[in-house]
């Protein structure tokens, strides 16, 4: 992608303008991001979503001129469970649509002039008349795409982000909102993380949510140590404890500090590495969701070209690539080969007559396991 090129999905903006204008810090609207767009799911088949039990979704009611006359349950729905299409004020939300729909999946392509280690899924939002989730703040960006019908955005930098008690959803107790939008389909409106917003369905609607994960310093940590601790055995070695010269103690519930400098030595050995945390780190960005599994498939013995599953997460550093969670050391042509699949996500026939024996034998695993398509 060519990030200094002007786009229509931008208002006419290029990506570098946007990320260094928008991007964390300011909201922008623009008319028609993509025009004449319409729903790429009809509502029977986003209704069939919802039914699925590895589909997450989301059934929200409520008064939106109320603060306290809010539901909501988790999906699966069957059709007979979300109410009648003549009903107010409810909304079915069903998220990583792009993991079950080629369609959407091509969609949210269109915004990775953003690291892919940082974009998320596709959230499709169906809402009667009337219908929203009340005031609320996230804690990443968000494009909110309308695709079809209207929807009132009502925005503003909330300061007072307290909450309203006893509620199963986060909804702001003193929203003040600053700005008042009407969004018709094609029409896009990006928010920055923690810019409070409000979004009420004018008669039927449906928007499309691209949001993006943030990771946090715990949870971050956490999966860090984690995955670190998986190899420890062989970054650290075996060594034994040794106190010989321990002397007799009339504490004995104190810890010896020569055991916290061994505990000590034994973590700077596990990350003696320098490759060891990025290493973890790509292993973590690209693990697929919880409810993704790839089926196993049969490999022409020649590939043509190839194309990544759309549920699959690719990513690389200077020294690795990473594909749904693996990691694999890389290096010179073969390196670059691999990079342009994770940038492209498929690679063309001439791109692989340049693929060494070993790379072709990778590829043609990753399509057996079902993480890559060979295109007949």
């Amino acid at each position: 992608m060519n990030v200094k090129h002007p786009l229509t999905l931008l208002g006419g903006i290029s990506a570098a303008e946007f990320m260094q204008r928008y991007w964390q810090r300011k909201p922008l609207l623009v008319r028609q991001a993509i025009p004449a767009f319409s729903p790429l799911l009809s509502r029977a088949e986003l209704f069939d979503l919802a039914a699925q039990p590895e589909v997450e979704s989301r059934l929200v009611m409520g008064e939106n001129q109320g603060q306290r006359d809010w539901s909501m349950q988790r999906g699966p729905f069957k059709r007979r469970e979300i109410p009648q299409l003549t009903e107010r004020d409810w909304t079915l939300l069903v998220q990583g649509v792009d993991l079950h729909d080629d369609r959407v999946a091509a969609l949210m392509q269109q915004f990775r002039f953003v690291p892919d280690a940082r974009l998320d899924d596709v959230m499709i939002s169906y809402a009667s008349d009337s219908g929203g989730v009340g005031p609320h703040f996230d804690s990443y960006d968000v494009f909110l795409l309308q695709a079809h019908g209207q929807r009132r955005w009502r925005i503003g930098r909330q300061k007072d982000l307290s909450l309203v008690p006893d509620l199963p959803l986060k909804i702001l107790a003193n929203f003040e909102p600053e700005h008042d939008y009407v969004l018709n389909p094609g029409d896009m409106l990006y928010l920055p993380p923690r810019y409070a917003h409000d979004g009420v369905a004018v008669g039927e609607c449906m928007t499309y949510s691209v949001g993006f994960r943030v990771p946090q310093t715990g949870d971050l940590a956490r999966e860090m140590l984690m995955r670190l601790s998986e190899g420890a055995d062989d970054a650290a070695g075996g060594d034994l404890y040794k106190d010989a010269t321990q002397p007799a103690v009339a504490k004995p519930a104190a810890i010896p500090e020569a055991m916290q400098d061994f505990a000590k030595s034994a973590m700077q050995r596990a990350l003696k590495d320098p490759l060891a945390l990025p290493r973890a780190l790509g292993e973590y960005l690209t693990e697929p969701k919880a409810q993704v599994w790839f089926e196993a498939s049969s490999t022409p013995r020649k590939l043509k070209s190839v194309r990544l599953d759309r549920r699959s997460r690719m990513m690389y550093d200077r020294h690795h690539v990473f594909l749904n969670g693996e990691s694999w050391r890389a290096a010179g042509e073969d390196a670059a080969l691999m990079r342009r699949l994770a940038d492209i996500r498929e690679l063309t026939a001439q791109d692989l007559a340049q693929a060494s024996t070993g790379a072709l034998t990778l590829l043609m695993d990753w399509c057996d396991d079902g993480w890559l398509h060979a295109n007949s």
